[in-house]
């Protein structure tokens, strides 16, 4: 019973955290977002999150909230304790000389030069207790957590579609398939990303401006990346090469327009296939990528595992024709049972629109 009692009070007490580190959602890239809670006697003696590089960590947030009511307490944060030095102390020796006596935390720290806190705690006589609520703070951090775990950044792709699946005519015109509600939507979906890709065909065609309007933009704006086996043809009129966002190209093969680019002020970048090029942007810290390409693009990802999350913009239109743009090019599956499957879906209306939102979740190979 009093086990029970526990569990219950830990996960209260972690849901208040979870609220408070959505705060920093979009702010503090390349930091986690993380929320802090702590309770003394009972009740909430200090609260804290993290709002941005070089900024107190939650955990000191809450301490310094708490003052002399820290001693004996608990603390609930969403992310392991730091147990380094980064550009503020670690949050490990701040507890410890605060004197509390129990730490929950959520999600482990995949950073292997902050890790290990809990272990750390546990050894100088700290009660810790780990991974309450594991599931909804990692939900908070996927981008951080995908370049730490896996290596590379995690892959929201887009698209805007009719009934039928079509993102384009046989003519390839798709002005607009969707309504103007879900063009703001996706453009606040873009300033929480750190890239947007499309493919060369998307580029030649559609000349896109890949951008961030008529929202607000907290930090550098994403960078505008385009894939392909080779470069296009460079014209003076791309936008995505106008110098107002920087840009990068990357490549599978060189040739001859590459100078032409490189001459505009784009980065161009050789790499042998799709899973070098994500890795290239990790490493850059842009662990969050929009995918916007066509039927093309969205396939190679679809059929390489790569994308995460799907966000959908259906327009009550048919457009038809075997001729017109799919979301997925190509062959497809053969099989039903193998076609990958949206979970944790949501559905929205946009004005005439359905938004249609969820994580990927591939069969078993």
């Amino acid at each position: 019973m009093v086990e029970a009692m526990q569990h219950m009070n830990d996960e209260m007490y972690m849901r208040q955290a979870l609220a408070l580190a959505a705060n920093g959602v979009g702010r503090t890239h390349p930091n986690p977002t993380v929320g802090a809670v702590i309770i003394s006697g009972g009740e909430v003696a200090g609260t804290g999150w993290h709002r941005g590089p070089g900024k107190p960590h939650a955990e000191v947030d809450a301490i310094t909230m708490a003052g002399a009511r820290a001693t004996g307490s608990t603390l609930y944060v969403t992310l392991e304790p730091c147990s380094a030095a980064g550009r503020t102390p670690p949050c490990t020796a701040a507890i410890l000389r605060a004197g509390i006596a129990r730490v929950v935390y959520a999600s482990s720290d995949p950073n292997p030069q902050m890790a290990g806190g809990g272990a750390w705690l546990q050894g100088h006589g700290v009660k810790v207790t780990a991974n309450v609520l594991e599931t909804e703070a990692d939900a908070l951090n996927r981008p951080f957590l995908y370049a730490h775990r896996l290596g590379r950044p995690y892959v929201i792709a887009k698209a805007a579609m009719s009934l039928d699946g079509k993102l384009a005519t046989r003519r390839m015109d798709s002005k607009w398939i969707s309504s103007e509600l879900s063009r703001k939507h996706a453009h606040a979906l873009r300033a929480q990303c750190h890239a947007i890709l499309v493919g060369s065909g998307t580029l030649s065609i559609d000349n896109p401006s890949l951008t961030v309007r008529d929202v607000p933009l907290v930090g550098r704006p994403p960078l505008r990346v385009m894939f392909g086996s080779h470069a296009p043809a460079f014209h003076a009129d791309y936008h995505f090469a106008d110098g107002s966002v920087p840009a990068r190209l990357y490549v599978c093969h060189e040739n001859r327009h590459i100078a032409d680019w490189q001459r505009a002020g784009v980065d161009v970048v050789k790499v042998d296939g799709i899973p070098l090029m994500l890795r290239h942007l990790a490493v850059d810290h842009r662990w969050q990528i929009l995918l916007e390409g066509g039927g093309g693009l969205h396939a190679a990802f679809l059929e390489a595992r790569l994308t995460d999350e799907m966000v959908l913009y259906q327009a009550p239109i048919l457009i038809g024709g075997s001729d017109a743009v799919g979301l997925w090019q190509g062959t497809g599956v053969d099989r039903v049972k193998d076609a990958p499957r949206l979970v944790n879906v949501s559905r929205k209306m946009l004005g005439e629109d359905l938004l249609i939102r969820g994580r990927v979740v591939y069969p078993e190979a």
